[in-house]
């Protein structure tokens, strides 16, 4: 594998992927991805999707999806070499489609937060499941929580206590949280509690941004990853920012430090 192409996991903490069992300090995190219209930060979950299915790890995934259908995320795995079909009867992969969530209006506030609700408890379930089977580490990843606002009418306080809800699962079974966010659809509005929350409850911020100087043919945007706080050791290394341009090709995507590239 290209070096470069490690530049995404060595941000993250994530350079054991040669052993068997993620390293302690890849347990228990909640990874917030932060996009725009301009740059998307999709490529970073399948990324992230296939790391945790990898036939060096016994780790189990949790999609919750409200952007894509199953045939969307398959279809992009398979050109990565990972087929989400075969994991999901192998129970690795667990898909909860929720494209087709509706809250009623007239008691839309009620039937929002009751469905929220079960969405968590399923949640709740499979993680304490695959907790139980050998201890496996668990990844719950949400495909975005900008559409869980619209799903619950807008209601963030509903989004804030279901991430509050699922933070708790970090602490209490060691799993990891991914969550993608649609940073842009708030800058024209009066609620950016929501993004400061997120952010707030975030051991890992990942930003997906375009090129400060424009397009580019060979460089599709830039990825800003603070770790707010990764064990390391004995040592903690807090607030450690780094900085680098990515490239989205057919099946992959090449990672590199800026004026790398001619």
């Amino acid at each position: 594998m290209n070096s470069t192409v490690n530049l995404l996991d060595e941000a993250l903490g994530l350079n054991d992927i040669d052993q068997t069992e993620p390293s302690s300090n890849t347990r228990g995190r909640v990874v917030l991805i932060e996009d725009c219209v301009e740059t998307s930060g999709s490529f970073l979950l399948h990324h992230l999707i296939k790391r945790s299915l990898s036939p060096q790890s016994s780790g189990v995934v949790i999609f919750v999806a409200f952007a894509q259908p199953f045939s969307h995320y398959d279809r992009i795995l398979r050109k990565m070499g990972c087929n989400l079909l075969t994991q999901r009867d192998n129970k690795r992969f667990l898909f909860l489609d929720m494209l087709m969530l509706e809250c009623p209006d007239g008691d839309g506030e009620t039937a929002s937060k009751g469905g929220i609700l079960l969405l968590y408890r399923k949640i709740q379930k499979a993680v304490e499941d695959g907790y139980s089977t050998k201890g496996r580490n668990i990844t719950v990843i949400i495909d975005d929580i900008s559409l869980m606002e619209v799903a619950a009418h807008g209601s963030s306080n509903h989004v804030l206590n279901f991430l509050h809800y699922c933070h708790t699962l970090t602490s209490q079974y060691g799993c990891s949280l991914v969550i993608l966010n649609h940073r842009d659809i708030y800058s024209r509005t009066d609620r950016p509690s929501l993004i400061l929350q997120m952010e707030y409850l975030a051991d890992t911020l990942i930003k997906a941004e375009p090129l400060a100087t424009g397009l580019a043919t060979d460089v599709h945007g830039q990825l800003t990853v603070m770790n707010k706080g990764i064990c390391d050791g004995s040592r903690i290394s807090r607030n450690k920012m780094r900085n680098f341009h990515f490239r989205v090709k057919e099946n992959s995507v090449e990672y590199f430090y800026p004026g790398t590239r001619t």
